[in-house]
């Protein structure tokens, strides 16, 4: 027999679908594994989301395209010894794990999983 405790509430299901929509993956295509060259950075836009590309040796890795120190764009900065320097501050962040590397930079960047699915790299949101 079922009591009211054993039924989920209205609030409980939207909570439990909302929770699986959040962590549900979607990967969207922003090029081909050439338009990537080794050691640079690149702007591209991932299901509305601007995200900096970068490419270190065979390795394909996105940040969120905005600084958390400052609102710049990560993809107008410099790229040495795996870390993007920001343009504004001059602060890094370490482009496999969104870490800062160096002050003024506090706060990690947003990082993002890369594929690469029949010739084209996607990014995962």
């Amino acid at each position: 027999m079922h009591t009211e405790q054993d039924t989920p509430t209205t609030l409980h299901a939207l909570d439990t679908v909302a929770q699986a929509t959040a962590t549900a993956q979607s990967w969207h295509d922003v090029g081909e594994p050439d338009d990537f060259p080794d050691g640079a950075v690149w702007p591209v836009v991932a299901g509305g989301l601007p995200v900096a590309v970068f490419r270190q040796g065979e390795g394909l890795y996105a940040l969120h395209d905005l600084c958390t120190h400052g609102a710049a764009k990560l993809s107008d900065g410099w790229v040495e010894d795996g870390c993007v320097e920001c343009p504004l501050h001059q602060g890094t962040f370490d482009i496999r794990t969104g870490a800062p590397c160096k002050a003024p930079v506090t706060e990690a960047v947003r990082t993002f999983p890369v594929r690469v699915v029949a010739g084209r790299v996607e990014v995962g949101l």
